[in-house]
Order: C-alpha cells, then structure tokens, then sequence
C-alpha cells in the first residue's frame, strides 16, 4: 500500500517509519526540505519516496502527490515560537486535506490529545480543532487521542529525567497533583500500526492511555526511585504559570514557550474514556515503571532514534536549511584553520561526527558551558540540548546550541549553524580536504553581524578564538593518536 507520512523526520514520525516499510509498504515522507531528510540507514530503503511540501504555505497541486491508500497526521505546532499556533495548526489541517483529497485516500490517522474537559488550554484546544478540520473532510478519519507519551527522546521523558537528575530537592507548583495516565512510546505506534484501513476503527476518534493514572508528583517519584535517587518535593500554591514556565525553561531543556504550553496543558487533566481501542486490538498497555525500562534501555545502548529537541518546533528560528546552508561570505568574519592529518583520518571523521553532547568540544568545555548558561539567561536554547545519538549526526539534528545543516560524511564535512542568541549569524564547519597528497582538517568559523552591536560582539570574544578554535582543532585530530 502507499501510505504518506506527515511529520516524518518528527520524533513520532521517524519511530512509525521503520514499522510501516517492515510490513511492506510504500512510504512516502512529508517534508518540507529534502535536505533536511537522513541520508543514511533505513532512509534510502527503496520503498521511500520523498514529498517536499510545507503546509503553511502554498501547497502543491494534488495531483504531483498520486494515489495513496492512507495517510498520517503527525504535525504539532506546540513548540512554535509563534504566538498564533492555533492558526498555524488549522492551517496545516485545511492544506493537508487540499493535497490529499484527490489522491484517492481511504484514511487519515491523527494522533491528537485527549480533549474530554471544558476548560481545555490553548495547546489542547488547537488539538481539538484540527481534529474537526480533518473530520470535515468525506475521508474517513481515525483519530487516536494520549496524553504523556513516555519514552526515549520524548519531550516529557527528557524534561521529567531534567528535573530528577538535576534537583534533590524541587519547589514545586500545585499543579504536580493533577492525574494523567501517561502511555509508552511502544503502545502508541502499536496504535498507529493497527487502525490502519481498519474499517472498524473509520470515522472514529478514540482515548488511549497506559496501565495506571498518576499525578505528575507520582511520575517524578517513581522516576527518582527507578534511578536509585533519593527525591524530595514541595508543593506551594503560589507559583504562578509564569513562574512555572520560567522553571521548567531554566531547569530543563525545553525553551520557554514549549515550557508555557506544557505548564498551561498540565493543569488539565488528562484521562481517557474506555480504551475500546484497546481491546479491539488486543494491545497490552504498559505500565510507567516498564515504559522507564525500555527507554533507558535505549539510551543505554546508545540506540534513541528520535528525539523532540531535533525538530524544527523545538528551536528559535524558522525553517532556514536551504536559506543558510551556502556560507555566506560579503560582510562576515571568519577565523579559518587548517591542520595536517597525520594520523588515522578515519578515526579523525569519528571525532568530528561525536562533537558536542556528553564528548564535549575537546577544548575548553568550561567556556562552551559558560556560554551555554549565558545564551539561557537570555532567553536562548543554551547546552542542555545535547545530541539525540552520541556518534550518528543527521541533517536537521540539534547539537548543543547549534543545528546541523550538512552532515556529509562520505565526503567528510559537517556544517552547524547556530541557535544561540547572538547579535548576527554564526557557522562553524568542519571538512576534510586534500593537498599535496596530504589530508588536512580545516575548521572555519563564520560570523555574519547584524550593526555595530555585532561588530562589537565579535572584537570582545576574538581573543578565546585563537585558544579555543586552535585548541578544538588540534584536540579533535590528537584525539585520535591518545586513542590509537
């Protein structure tokens, strides 16, 4: 069957993949830039094709698309640095059904919150409405309705595990007390997998949930007991969602306006009907403790295959792959480097590709970390977002506070851009080139300044370039020969 995947490089998304081309089908991936899309891996299986589309602008005529048999609805807009992401995501909703209605679809699957209460947040109420707009449509729709989704790289996994491993003791809103029934990552894409064409489950909308409600309070203890670490937790009623939103941003690494939409989305309850869904499919729910189990058992072998902080949602820009991925040159800095390879090239590639995260940037990981926590006093993404695999880099990724632009490792070059808060534009890039007959490892950093405030800023921190850029390069090609 051919089935059109939405949201495919998302944190859901690249997890259905996998599952959809094991039972044979022909999947075709919803972007909105091919080059965005990994280039490695279950990626080039045969039975993948790619759509370039951005459902916020101007869509495609139907008929580029062709036939598709069923189709998922994985787009969420509630990390968006837009304050209008209701709109953002009716809008989607109302171009997807234009692209798709032609193509002789029998299905849409959506996956949405559970919007049983009145007084729903924005967020849950924008979930609401797109689930209306794509039932508007003659397709029949199935919609599949969670609340926390727990596993590894989700985004309440990750800020959860923040707030364990990082307080011993929390001061915490009232709003820990309200229940949910969080649901592993494994159950949901067993649901995904199983309504599709089930005609049974058409033109209907149904709540799933794991194996037990618990308050978030719960959730954060049992965490803590799961990693052997002594917790405690005080609620006071007097923080206000502001205050709230500030502390998940400082504490985790979610930015400030996924942490709002999160705050304001925890104090509804979010506890689903009877599971019918459940029995129809004879799925076994999970339990929170079990869902713990199998994410960190992923983690531990370094086998996390998608994660929240690597979309595009979850950063302070728009997208910007094509616009940025040509260094610019007229009107910019730049501090280029270049050192001989006189050791295994192989292992110098390895060093570039587990830059950042847990290995750091091999010198000077003091001020890498003090510039972290200077970008998140100010409202930026800061180091807390690591990298979603220690040694596997996609186009797209997240990398501390920069995003990766090109990852070619066939012909050795990685390009960042950065996400920090900066008075102008910054790229770094690495890449291998060849010199009479000889390998060298150049490293040039870019700076393109917005005013004098960006000249400025650029005279200040010139003087930790020659140590830190000298140092990282000669650290990343020396790594290999401590290591040999």
């Amino acid at each position: 069957m051919n089935i059109l995947l939405t949201g495919a490089t998302g944190y859901i998304g690249k997890r259905l993949l996998p599952i959809l081309l094991d039972h044979g089908h022909h999947v075709i991936c919803c972007v909105r830039d091919k080059q965005r899309f990994p280039s490695s891996g279950i990626y080039q299986h045969a039975n993948i094709s790619l759509f370039e589309v951005d459902f916020l602008n101007e869509i495609p005529d139907s008929k580029a698309l062709g036939k598709i048999d069923a189709a998922y609805y994985l787009i969420h807009s509630m990390s968006s640095t837009s304050g209008d992401f209701e709109r953002m995501e009716t809008l989607s909703a109302q171009n997807f059904i234009k692209l798709v209605g032609g193509s002789g679809i029998r299905q849409i699957i959506y996956l949405g919150g559970i919007t049983n209460g009145n007084d729903l947040s924005k967020h849950l109420n924008s979930r609401k409405k797109v689930e209306e707009v794509l039932s508007s449509s003659d397709i029949p729709l199935t919609a599949i309705k969670a609340g926390i989704i727990v596993g590894s790289g989700s985004a309440s996994f990750e800020i959860i595990r923040d707030l364990v491993e990082k307080l011993p003791v929390m001061i915490t809103p009232k709003w820990l007390n309200t229940k949910s029934q969080p649901i592993a990552i494994r159950n949901i894409l067993e649901y995904l997998e199983g309504v599709l064409l089930k005609e049974e489950t058409f033109n209907q909308s149904f709540d799933v949930g794991g194996a037990e409600i618990l308050t978030y309070k719960q959730m954060l203890m049992q965490f803590a007991e799961f990693r052997g670490l002594k917790r405690y937790i005080i609620s006071v009623p007097v923080m206000t969602p502001r205050l709230s939103s500030y502390w998940l941003y400082f504490v985790t690494s979610t930015s400030f306006k996924l942490a709002s939409n999160l705050v304001n989305s925890m104090k509804v309850e979010v506890i689903p009907r009877d599971n019918v869904l459940e029995k129809m499919l004879s799925i076994h729910p999970i339990s929170y403790r079990d869902s713990l189990a199998l994410a960190f058992q992923k983690i531990e072998q370094n086998n996390v295959v998608s994660s929240w902080k690597d979309s595009f949602a979850s950063s302070y820009v728009n997208n910007y792959m094509i616009e940025h991925i040509r260094i610019p040159k007229a009107g910019c800095f730049t501090d280029k480097r270049l050192q001989e390879i006189s050791g295994n090239l192989d292992q110098v590639v390895e060093n570039i590709w587990s830059i950042g995260g847990r290995r750091g940037w091999y010198y000077g990981n003091w001020l890498w970390k003090l510039r972290g926590f200077m970008d998140k006093m100010v409202g930026g993404v800061g180091l807390r977002r690591g990298r979603t695999n220690e040694h596997i880099i996609n186009s797209g990724d997240t990398l501390d506070f920069w995003r990766v632009l090109a990852a070619d490792k066939a012909n050795m070059r990685l390009l960042l851009y950065a996400e920090m808060k900066l008075p102008g534009e910054a790229w770094l890039e690495f890449k291998v080139i060849k010199k009479d007959a000889k390998n060298y490892l150049q490293q040039t950093a870019t700076f393109r300044p917005k005013g004098l405030l960006g000249r400025l800023y650029w005279l200040a921190v010139l003087p930790f370039h020659f140590f830190i850029f000298e140092g990282m390069l000669t650290n990343i090609i020396g790594f290999e020969k401590a290591t040999r």
